[in-house]
C-alpha cells in the first residue's frame, strides 16, 4: 500500500512539475528554486562531511592498539590461571 502511494505521489509530482515548467508563468521561479535546492543539498552534504571529519578523533596507531591487547591478554591469562588453581584446590 505504501509503495502504491509513493508511486502515485511521484507521478503527480512529475506531471505538476512539468506543467508549471512549460505552461505556467512561474517557470523561471521553478527553475531557480530547483537549482538552488539542488546546489544547497550538495553543499550541505559536503559541509556535513567536513564537520564530521573535523570533529572525529583520529584512530589509534596499530602499535598502541597491540599494546592494549597484549596487556588485556596478560590480565586474562593471569585470571584464568588463578581460577584454574582455585578449581584444582577444590577438587583435592
Amino acid at each position: 500500500m505504501t509503495g502504491a502511494l509513493i508511486l502515485i505521489a511521484s507521478v503527480i509530482g512529475i506531471v505538476l512539475y512539468g506543467w508549471i515548467l512549460f505552461f505556467a508563468k512561474w517557470s523561471t521561479l521553478l527553475l531557480q528554486l530547483t537549482g538552488f535546492i539542488g546546489v544547497a543539498v550538495v553543499l550541505g552534504m559536503l559541509a556535513w562531511i567536513g564537520y564530521t571529519l573535523t570533529t572525529t578523533p583520529p584512530p589509534k596507531l596499530v602499535e598502541q592498539t597491540e599494546g592494549e591487547f597484549e596487556g588485556e591478554l596478560m590480565e586474562f591469562e593471569d585470571e584464568t590461571k588463578e581460577q584454574s588453581g582455585e578449581e584444582e584446590g577444590q577438587i583435592d
